[in-house]
């Protein structure tokens, strides 16, 4: 499976010797359910924050957007285009999922609303509860509790979504829109050592409160294996659809 890694942030500079940049968190994350499925992956990265906008939808099988410290509502010129590249997958059918700033960019690149939540900002473990089963949610469970850091959040679904788990805080948490795009608020991708440094680094912007009770959180069981798993078995059914 060759997967386009669409890059929209880089690690911190004080936290990248220590933690890696994204593209080596996600292909971490995946490599042991790659595994498991008896499926090898093939990566492409674009850096989209430098203006790197793929221009082919089938360059990949599928595709995957970070999160970022931009928000989808900032007007950078990069995200415009981005947007549109990712109206374009949705019209071609292809595989796309999108995680935290990726996730909120489907929503509204298609025509919903992501607002900066008036609850402040999630950060640390994340509990939710997955209300509808898909056939590829295996291992099922009825829990998705991942690590987390935003401050935006997804107000209104467009056309054609539907929410699949979610909580109090966050009720839009993980979403299908149509037969081909996943979006999940989480970061499977993030580690809790990560997570603690990352919120260290913004105790400024999230606060104190916040963040004392995010680093309480992380003693926590992450579904990170489980996520991972899903993702990529998404991926492979959404494949599925488009050829069948």
């Amino acid at each position: 499976m060759r997967i386009g890694l669409l890059q929209c942030d880089d690690v911190a500079p004080e936290l990248i010797d220590a933690h890696g940049n994204y593209p080596a968190m996600f292909e971490a994350l995946l490599a042991p359910a790659a595994f498991s499925l008896g499926v090898s992956l093939e990566w492409q990265v674009y850096r989209c924050l430098d203006g790197e906008i793929p221009d082919d939808v089938e360059a990949v099988d599928a595709w995957l957007t970070t999160g970022s410290k931009f928000g989808v509502n900032d007007g950078h010129a990069w995200i415009a285009r981005l947007e549109d590249f990712v109206r374009a997958l949705y019209r071609a059918e292809k595989p796309l999922v999108g995680v935290c700033f990726g996730h909120q960019l489907i929503v509204k690149a298609l025509g919903g609303e992501v607002i900066k939540s008036p609850k402040g900002w999630g950060v640390g473990l994340s509990n939710n509860r997955v209300g509808e089963r898909e056939p590829w949610m295996t291992p099922w469970q009825h829990d998705l509790d991942l690590l987390v850091s935003h401050q935006d959040q997804v107000e209104t679904l467009p056309e054609g979504a539907s929410t699949l788990g979610g909580s109090g805080f966050c009720p839009h948490y993980l979403i299908r829109v149509g037969r081909c795009f996943l979006g999940v608020q989480g970061h499977p991708e993030f580690r809790p050592d990560y997570s603690r440094d990352l919120m260290h680094l913004r105790q400024g912007l999230v606060g104190e409160e916040r963040v004392r009770q995010g680093q309480a959180s992380l003693a926590g069981r992450i579904d990170d294996g489980v996520m991972a798993e899903w993702i990529l078995r998404f991926m492979r059914e959404a494949m599925a659809v488009r050829e069948g």
